[in-house]
């Protein structure tokens, strides 16, 4: 099985697009008409949609980082910092996690890419 993503504003199309092209289940917050929702809600929002979140967002990542310290329940989210890798590694390391993973594996999971 593998997982479905979702793609906050903060990521750039291409990364969706790419994905897509290799057969990766992407939804992004622009398509869901959730762009503007503060970021607490559009966790719950993802999880509600049993997909894990990628963000580059480091706000973003430390709200997912607090709620794994509070136990709160989230589906799941992989953080890539903006200047930390290109687009190509992104790509490849979300293809590899979507596609070698399973859902339950990022219950309030919070990863780090791209991969070194």
């Amino acid at each position: 099985m593998t997982i479905a993503l979702y793609m906050d504003v903060h990521v750039p199309q291409a990364i969706t697009e790419q994905l897509r092209r290799r057969g990766i289940d992407v939804l992004t917050a622009f398509e869901d008409r959730t762009q503007e929702l503060p970021d607490d809600q559009l966790l719950v929002r993802v999880t509600e949609l049993k997909r894990v979140l990628f963000t580059q967002d480091i706000r973003f990542r430390v709200l997912a980082e607090t709620w794994q310290t509070e136990g709160k329940y989230f589906s799941g989210l992989i953080f890539g910092h903006q200047l930390g890798g290109t687009i190509g590694q992104f790509v490849k390391d979300l293809e590899l996690i979507a596609n070698a993973s399973e859902p339950d594996e990022w219950i309030n999971a919070v990863e780090y890419i791209p991969f070194k």
